[in-house]
């Protein structure tokens, strides 16, 4: 029944926003962070993706990224990215605010995307400002480590992405807690709901009188103020929920 009722909550929702984590990336063959498996079992985060590391040695984190980059690269959306763009389309969802820098759900046809850690598809020269698409720099990487910037020279290439160290972007960050505090269903998909500021959408949502679902394979800290805990693949759960949806009634 928890499908069913995941199913009743979408059919009904006017202005529901999503908040996606890695898990949903997951399924696209993009590994985690954190969990079984999850790159931080592997590397040390403050390391590997700190601005400070950054700054002192860019090429260590480069080294990390030119396997995981290419795995993002590559990635094409799942069922679950591809649930979301319908809902969306379909009314029922007015945002999706993501964790993921995959940029999986834009490819899926999501329209409005709040990309709260930011996006991995493009990288910026620190030193003159210059931007490149990631693909061009991933290519580089067997021959240039770390990559330098084709117009300074420059070595201190990053991605546009939130490191350890840094600030969300505002304008994102604000967009999203108005929406959550705005929504009627606020909707987890695959997030583990560790990371501030991020993880506090829910509670603002919550707060403001929303319902509550979260749809993840393990436990959250927000578990005990959800109206609804699915678990199970974010692919699997969204793709029959998606199927189960009730057309709302045409106006008369």
């Amino acid at each position: 029944m928890t499908i069913q009722h995941a199913a009743e909550l979408l059919s009904s929702a006017k202005r529901g926003l999503a908040l996606t984590g890695a898990g949903i990336s997951a399924e696209s063959g993009i590994p985690t962070f954190r969990g079984e498996g999850g790159l931080w079992t592997k590397y040390d985060p403050v390391k590997v993706a700190s601005i400070n590391y950054f700054m002192a040695d860019p090429a260590a984190y480069w080294k990390v990224s030119k396997e995981r980059g290419s795995l993002a690269l590559a990635a094409k959306p799942n069922p679950a990215h591809d649930a979301l763009a319908r809902l969306e389309s379909a009314g029922h969802l007015s945002a999706v605010a993501t964790q993921n820098t995959d940029g999986l759900h834009q490819d899926s046809g999501s329209k409005r995307v709040i990309e709260l850690h930011g996006s991995g598809r493009m990288v910026q020269c620190l030193d003159c400002g210059h931007r490149e698409p990631r693909a061009a720099v991933q290519r580089r990487l067997d021959v240039e480590m770390p990559p330098r910037c084709p117009m300074c020279g420059g070595t201190f290439l990053k991605p546009t992405v939130v490191l350890f160290g840094e600030a969300m972007p505002r304008t994102e960050l604000e967009e999203a807690e108005r929406r959550a505090r705005a929504c009627d269903l606020f909707v987890v998909v695959g997030s583990s709901l560790v990371v501030y500021p991020a993880a506090y959408m829910p509670l603002h949502a919550k707060d403001a009188g929303a319902t509550l679902a979260i749809v993840n394979l393990t436990e959250t800290p927000h578990d005990g103020q959800a109206d609804l805990l699915v678990r199970g693949s974010a692919a699997g759960v969204l793709a029959s929920v998606v199927d189960r949806l009730q057309p709302r009634p045409v106006a008369r």
